[in-house]
């Protein structure tokens, strides 16, 4: 866990069918990285992870501004990507 990756600290969320992580996996990975994971959307989460058939929890992120990341932001974001494609994340600075 290092306070210099953009979750630690934060309430994230996780919404849809991942292709690399169950629940108990993300939540995991989450931990690990210093992050809060939540059940619910509310003014105070974060980030919302997205899978495939997202259910409320993305209308609720949208309607209160909250970013939503696909699995695959998410894994440049907390420095598991390569940099193969990472033009499609406007979350990865790329060097």
């Amino acid at each position: 866990m290092t306070p210099d990756n953009p979750f630690y600290g934060k309430s994230v969320a996780v919404t849809g069918k991942l292709d690399n992580y169950t629940r108990d996996s993300i939540q995991a990975r989450l931990l690990e990285l210093g992050a809060k994971p939540i059940s619910k959307v509310s003014k105070r989460t974060s980030y919302l992870i997205v899978g495939a058939k997202p259910g409320s929890k993305l209308d609720k992120a949208r309607l209160l501004g909250i970013t939503a990341l696909s699995e695959r932001e998410f894994e440049y974001m907390a420095g598991l990507g390569n940099s193969s494609g990472a033009g499609d994340c406007p979350h990865c600075i790329l060097s």
